[in-house]
């Protein structure tokens, strides 16, 4: 039973954790994700596909490789630091050129490209989760 308990605990956990690295991400960003989805913006929907898969990378490595769930939860936060530190270090690196702004006119290119950003730096940040 204690197993039981312990993975249905572990779940709304991880559930808890995806939803509020999404709410930290939608912060982030000057406009509304959802209000640019209903639009049928593809570059938003691309760029919030990124974040969803790159802040699941993160804690899912962080849930396999700690037994503990506050082991878990500390190593999440630390890898979701690191993944909002390089968006905005890549933001800084592209001068004259504001993604966000290329995001709401639609711009799909930019889109693919936040959406493999966020998963590289999710596979770089996660394999330096122990």
């Amino acid at each position: 039973m204690t197993v039981i308990i312990n993975i249905v605990v572990s779940v709304v956990v991880i559930i808890l954790l995806q939803l509020l690295g999404m709410i930290i991400f939608n912060w982030m960003t000057p406009y509304k994700d959802m209000e640019e989805l209903k639009k049928g913006n593809v570059a938003v929907g691309l760029a919030l596909g990124g974040k969803f898969l790159s802040t699941a990378i993160i804690l899912g490595v962080a849930a396999y490789t700690n037994s503990s769930i506050w082991f878990m939860m500390l190593w999440f936060a630390i890898g979701y630091v690191c993944l909002i530190a390089a968006y905005w270090l890549f933001e800084l690196l592209t001068p004259g050129f504001k993604l966000s702004e290329q995001l709401v006119r639609g711009n799909t290119a930019v889109g693919i490209m936040l959406f493999c950003v966020y998963l590289g730096f999710a596979f770089a940040i996660s394999s330096l989760i122990v």
